[in-house]
């Protein structure tokens, strides 16, 4: 199948989130037509060097396809999207001729489980694992790492809109609730909550995410979450099947304890993704 793509320094999952703002004409060009015609785009990470010039030998092999969810235009054309990855693909082809954006052909990746029992066992000990490891982590940040922010989405009247702001844009199929990009005034932070407060709001959102019973979904999550070096997350993304992948998470987060019980800085972790709504 062919695919407009959207080279990235960036790793998309299947169900996480990736809010975006365009700026370039031929990706205003490309997202237009995703939304107009209700296709997706592909994201694949670029391996090595900038977004310009050739990337045959630059991009990974394997990209995650994006579905817009959210959309919204301002009155110079820029937008403001959040897509969400939904199948993974493997690169067969680029043409940089036909359109003024990356056009590949791909063929879509079918998802392995691996052993049921052992997906299932693997996604119980990687979720306990993950929630120790943030119980862990908020000491270190709360005593010289970043400020922890969880934002939380509110619906803006459209009243409220200034000049500048994007124009909220209905994408078909979705319902009133998810159609509109809200305004970026209304988003709430942690920044007046004590530590523990903030503690609290951050177990409580990871406890949500990792109370699935689909142990892919997870193996996904937890790849999208944790922040490694992109090679690292790239490789977790092309794991042969689900429990490869929660094989892999179990060790990157046994070493990430280990080295927080030794009061070793961690693996940063980046916690807006926490909030960012799932497929």
């Amino acid at each position: 199948m062919e695919l407009p793509l959207f080279p990235l320094h960036s790793v998309l999952c299947p169900g996480v989130a990736l809010p975006l703002h365009i700026f370039e004409e031929r990706y205003r060009l490309l997202v237009s037509r995703c939304i107009e015609r209700s296709e997706p785009f592909g994201v694949v990470l670029i391996r090595d060097g900038r977004e310009v010039g050739p990337m045959a030998g630059r991009l990974a092999d394997v990209g995650t396809t994006a579905l817009i969810r959210r959309a919204g235009r301002y009155p110079d054309g820029r937008y403001d999207i959040v897509a969400v990855g939904e199948r993974r693909f493997r690169v067969m082809s680029l043409d940089h001729e036909r359109q003024p954006y990356l056009l590949g052909d791909v063929t879509l990746i079918d998802e392995g489980l691996g052993s049921q029992t052992e997906a299932e066992r693997m996604a119980g000990r990687v979720g306990q694992r993950f929630l120790r490891y943030l119980e862990l982590l908020q000491p270190a940040l709360d005593d010289d790492g970043p400020e922890i922010e969880i934002e939380v989405e509110i619906e803006a009247p459209e009243d409220t809109l200034s000049e500048g702001e994007p124009v909220a844009m209905t994408i078909e199929g979705l319902d009133a609730e998810e159609s509109g990009l809200p305004s970026p005034e209304p988003t709430l932070d942690t920044a007046g909550l004590s530590p523990d407060q903030r503690r609290d709001l951050l177990m409580a959102a990871a406890r949500r995410l990792t109370a699935t019973d689909d142990p892919t979904a997870l193996s996904y999550l937890l790849t999208g979450l944790i922040q490694v070096d992109l090679p690292v997350r790239q490789g977790l993304l092309e794991a042969p099947d689900t429990v490869g992948r929660l094989v892999g998470l179990d060790a990157l987060l046994t070493r990430e304890i280990g080295h927080l019980d030794r009061n070793l800085r961690p693996i940063s972790l980046d916690p807006r993704l926490l909030s960012l709504r799932r497929n």
